[in-house]
């Protein structure tokens, strides 16, 4: 399946929804991470017993096991990629899997430009999170290099910046919005997969335009030594954030503006 949401067309690409649990891709790669004792985070279109589609990240363990999955919490309806067409936002809140090898959480694609999706990956005690994208030049690419490094510093964990490459092209034209002309391709997806530690440091990027493999070594232990160091979690006053934001929901909210008194 191609990535086929700049399309906003049904067919055929709902056809190619299926189930986390037992769905080809996973019984696919179910043998693969037994054979090579290793953990496979997969994301695929789900379609479960109601027949709603999501867009989730199954978690493979290295005894080839489903450990778990993860719904994309945040939807883009940005431009001309509204995915709500297809899907909708996630029900499983921020689970973070303990497996062999770390404790990892999958921060699906959009989700990494909302602050509050990282920290709570955080609170639930993760040590390294994916964050898989199919994203283009036009739209973020000015933003790739920075989002997932602050993430790891201000979250005292690793996490794995994850692009694709290349240029989708669709057997019919769509009209993308905006006032735009109509084509039959996607925006220049630009790879630059990295690796951010928890200190700030973070591997070089991969290629651009080439598929790439990307193996880095992690020393779980500097999450911890990182947050001795910094003691984020003992200054971060959750208490004080969670009454604003109570406030801020109700529609009496007043923000908390101290105004000028000189007319």
């Amino acid at each position: 399946m191609p990535f086929a949401f700049y399309t906003r067309e049904k067919s055929p690409w709902c056809e190619f929804a299926e189930s986390a649990e037992d769905g080809p891709t996973t019984n696919f790669l179910k043998p693969l991470c037994k054979r090579h004792n290793m953990v496979i985070v997969s994301p695929i279109l789900e379609k479960d017993e109601k027949e709603v589609m999501w867009n989730t990240a199954v978690i493979i363990d290295n005894h080839g096991n489903v450990l778990g999955k993860h719904r994309k919490n945040h939807i883009s309806r940005v431009a001309d990629l509204d995915e709500s067409m297809y899907y909708v936002e996630g029900d499983t809140g921020h689970p973070v899997f303990e497996t062999e090898f770390g404790k990892i959480a999958v921060n699906v694609s959009f989700g990494r430009h909302h602050p509050l999706n990282w920290m709570m990956f955080a609170i639930n005690g993760a040590e390294i999170v994916f964050n898989p994208c199919a994203t283009v030049k036009e739209s973020s690419e000015h933003l790739w290099r920075i989002e997932a490094r602050n993430a790891a510093i201000a979250n005292h964990y690793f996490t794995c910046a994850i692009n694709r490459i290349r240029i989708e092209r669709y057997p019919r034209d769509f009209t993308p919005g905006e006032g735009l002309k109509a084509r039959n391709e996607s925006g220049q997806f630009y790879g630059s997969s990295y690796i951010t530690a928890p200190d700030g440091t973070r591997t070089p990027g991969l290629s651009r335009v080439q598929d790439g493999l990307l193996v880095a070594e992690l020393d779980l232990n500097l999450n911890r030594q990182i947050s001795d160091s910094w003691g984020f979690k003992m200054t971060e006053r959750l208490p004080m954030y969670v009454e604003a934001l109570k406030k801020s929901l109700q529609s009496d909210y007043e923000p908390q503006i101290i105004k000028s008194s000189i007319v």
